[in-house]
Parts: C-alpha cells; structure tokens; sequence
C-alpha cells in the first residue's frame, strides 16, 4: 500500500510540474531558430514606424535587447517567413520597459503583438499597425508569473483566418478565434518579430505622453530557448 501512496504522489507532482510549465528547455518536437551564438537567421528591420534605434546582441546563449541609441528602439525579425506553428520563447523582463513578441510581421512590423510589458498587460493579444478583430487578455498571468525570472511563452497561430493561442508557463491564457483575417492585404504569412521598445523615453522629441520618471536606461528585455513548430 505504501508503494502505491508514493506512485500516486509521484504522478501528482509530475502533473503539478506540468501545469506550471518547463523552463530551461525548448518542448520535444521543436525546433531552434536562435543558434545562441549569434543572430544568424535574424535581421534589424529598418523600415519599422516604432524606431530604428535597437540594440540586439548576444550575451551567454541569450539575445539581449537595449535602446541604443535612446529613440524607441526597434524590431528584430525572421529571415524566414511562416504560416501556420507553434511557437516557443522564453523570455526575461526588466521594469519599465515595453516589447512584444510579433506574429506573422511584415518588415515594417504590422503583425499580430503578444504584449511584454512591466508593470503592464502582459500576454493580451494586440495589433501593431493592424487592429484585430477579436484581441485577448491574459486575466490568469499573477497566477504563474515568475516575477524577475524567465517565464516561458507558446503561442500557436494556423489558418488564414487565424486561430490563435497562448499559454504562459504552461498555463493557458487565451484562445482566439479571429471572424476575418486582418492582416495588410489578406497576408497569410509572415515574421516572428522581438520587439525593443520603451515606455519611458530619453526625450521629448522621440515621443509625447510618456512619464521620464520611469525611464530606464540600461533596462533590457532578454529572450533564449526561441523555437519553432511549422503546422501543416
């Protein structure tokens, strides 16, 4: 009896561990499009509304972004372009700083937006450039948040009308059906972007309306474990 007692708590730590999601390492199945060496297979948009000021480099297998020089930043894209996957990140916040993971982007960064934003809205489902016709919020993020650490996103995107989904350390956050497609053109495929953008900024000439208390310079927003999984 007792050998059953363990099984059972075994298997509902198993589950439990699940259910929080694994960090550290990219899901079985997928595959890598950082070589966490450098940004081969990736490139600066220059053509971007939000600022042609970014700083990607990479640091000990992660891609860190930074504002440099101060001007709103930027996006870093794809070379490749994709339809319909699943795809994997894990990423690291710092306060004050705001950034997106991009779905299906174009160069100059009209795209789906997964917001990454602290303090903020975390996980909702924007548009950048483009307005979705049925966006999302991510009421259950506190729950599994891990607060100054790496918190792991999957989103899944298919279809020409797209379904989108999104789970944030495991947990599910949302689940979008969109009525149209609202892409420019109807597009049907595009980038994975990882946007560098700040809410506070260096001067009043790269913006209006944001508060210079809450600027940071040397805040950074790092991302590692990018993967992907191309759906039929």
């Amino acid at each position: 009896m007792q050998i059953y007692k363990i099984a059972f708590l075994l298997v509902v730590m198993l589950l439990s561990n699940l259910a929080k999601g694994q960090v550290g390492k990219i899901p079985e199945g997928f595959k890598p499009i950082f070589n966490g060496k450098d940004l081969k297979g990736w490139h600066i948009s220059r053509t971007t509304h939000q600022g042609t000021t970014p700083s990607f480099t990479v640091e000990d297998g992660v891609i860190v972004g930074k504002e440099k020089p101060y001007g709103q930043g930027g996006l870093l894209l794809t070379d490749k372009h994709y339809k319909s996957f699943e795809f994997y990140a894990e990423v690291k916040l710092d306060s004050f700083c705001n950034s997106g993971l991009f779905l299906r982007s174009n160069e100059g960064g009209s795209a789906y937006q997964i917001e990454l934003v602290l303090p903020g809205n975390t996980g909702d489902l924007l548009g950048e450039r483009i307005s979705p016709s049925k966006g999302a919020k991510a009421v259950d993020r506190e729950k599994v948040w891990r607060a100054g650490d790496w918190n792991s996103f999957l989103v899944r995107m298919e279809g020409e009308i797209p379904h989108l989904t999104l789970w944030i350390n495991g947990q599910q956050m949302w689940d979008v059906q969109e009525p149209k497609n609202d892409f420019i053109a109807e597009a049907t495929e595009g980038m994975i972007g990882l946007q560098c953008h700040w809410t506070a900024l260096y001067s009043a000439s790269a913006g209006s309306g944001m508060p210079l208390t809450s600027w940071r310079p040397d805040a950074a927003i790092k991302f590692r474990h990018l993967a992907i999984k191309e759906l039929p």
